[in-house]
């Protein structure tokens, strides 16, 4: 660890879910992305919703990778955004849930087609849209349960991934 001014930094690289809430408003999701694209940093997921109809906010949550400082940094500069009401790091401020949603199709006749059905099964991956020769199958979890879904889908005919980011809340009493 390199030395700043006597202390001890850490520069060890982790991943972090930043948790945004902001009017909903046009512009905002740019001007947080335009954010991350100027000075460099990498998104790794992204995802957006309306979450108050009534006060028009929105939950942006990113997932970036990025030394402490880095994402210390990161967060501090979105959250000077004017139509930024809060932004919350659920990775540091203790247990948060985090969920991904995947649809995956599957081509795939007799034996490959059992098999990918019994993966399912045990993954709990609900089938919603079956024809003779493929399954679009739903799955939400998190991104390595999604992963390794992937990858044993892989030899059994996967045809296509459609995939979101993550969604997190804070876990308890604790709001993002």
């Amino acid at each position: 660890m390199p030395a700043l001014g006597g202390l001890k930094v850490d520069e060890t690289s982790s991943t972090h879910v930043l948790s945004v809430l902001v009017d909903n408003e046009f512009g905002v999701l740019a001007r947080v992305v335009g954010l991350f694209s100027a000075r460099g940093y990498n998104i790794e997921s992204l995802t957006v919703a309306e979450v108050d109809r009534e006060r028009g906010m929105s939950r942006i949550t990113v997932v970036t990778t990025g030394t402490p400082m880095t994402v210390e940094q990161i967060r501090s500069q979105i959250a000077r955004i004017v139509p930024v009401h809060k932004v919350v790091d659920l990775t540091l401020e203790g247990p948060y849930v985090a969920r991904d949603l995947l649809l995956v199709k599957v081509h795939g006749r007799g034996e490959k087609r059992v098999e990918a059905l019994r993966i399912a099964d045990i993954f709990r991956a609900r089938v919603v849209d079956s024809t003779n020769r493929s399954f679009i199958f739903e799955l939400t979890g998190s991104a390595g349960k999604l992963d390794a879904f992937i990858d044993l889908m892989r030899p059994l005919g996967l045809a296509e991934v459609a995939r979101t980011g993550a969604v997190a809340l804070a876990r308890g009493d604790t709001t993002s």
